[in-house]
């Protein structure tokens, strides 16, 4: 008799910053480990993290997650006063700190978050170097997505 597989349920993406894609071209991305306490974890697990408001700042060679909300579990921060929006540092190496630092001294460049995942046992963040967005350039946007609908469904209707 066959052993059965565990199904895998959750997915490893924890939270997505949409507005980000939305608001900013997106140039290079990169992948950096995030500093949490443990009770940040726990409500990571539970689902209660959200960074459509976070941004990434640089302060004295650190690169650091600021506004990211991670809202506190009852049961899981009994003995610590939790704060839900403090800054956390991210982890990069030095190189990629130094990409990124040049990056965002020019002028109309920013960092962004775009996702919180897990990787293996270790929550991630992938943050990208990015410009803004003017407001044609978003209806272009839109634009482009709502023919690419349009044109899957011609096929699909086509098709069957």
């Amino acid at each position: 008799m066959a052993k059965k597989q565990k199904a895998k349920t959750n997915s490893a993406t924890i939270a997505q910053n949409k507005r980000a894609r939305h608001e900013f071209h997106l140039n290079d991305k990169f992948e950096a480990g995030v500093s949490l306490a443990g009770w940040e974890v726990k409500c990571i697990r539970a689902g209660k993290a959200q960074i459509t408001d976070a941004y990434v700042v640089m302060h004295k060679g650190e690169v650091w997650l600021m506004g990211a909300h991670f809202t506190p579990l009852l049961s899981a921060s009994t003995h610590i006063v939790a704060e839900p929006t403090r800054n956390r540092k991210l982890l990069l190496h030095k190189k990629e700190i130094a990409k990124i630092f040049a990056a965002i001294q020019q002028k109309g460049h920013t960092c962004v978050p775009l996702a919180l995942y897990w990787k293996n046992n270790k929550v991630k963040c992938e943050i990208a170097l990015a410009t803004g967005k003017q407001q044609h350039d978003k209806r272009a946007t839109e634009k482009d997505r709502d023919w690419n609908r349009q044109k899957s469904r011609i096929v699909r209707d086509h098709a069957g």
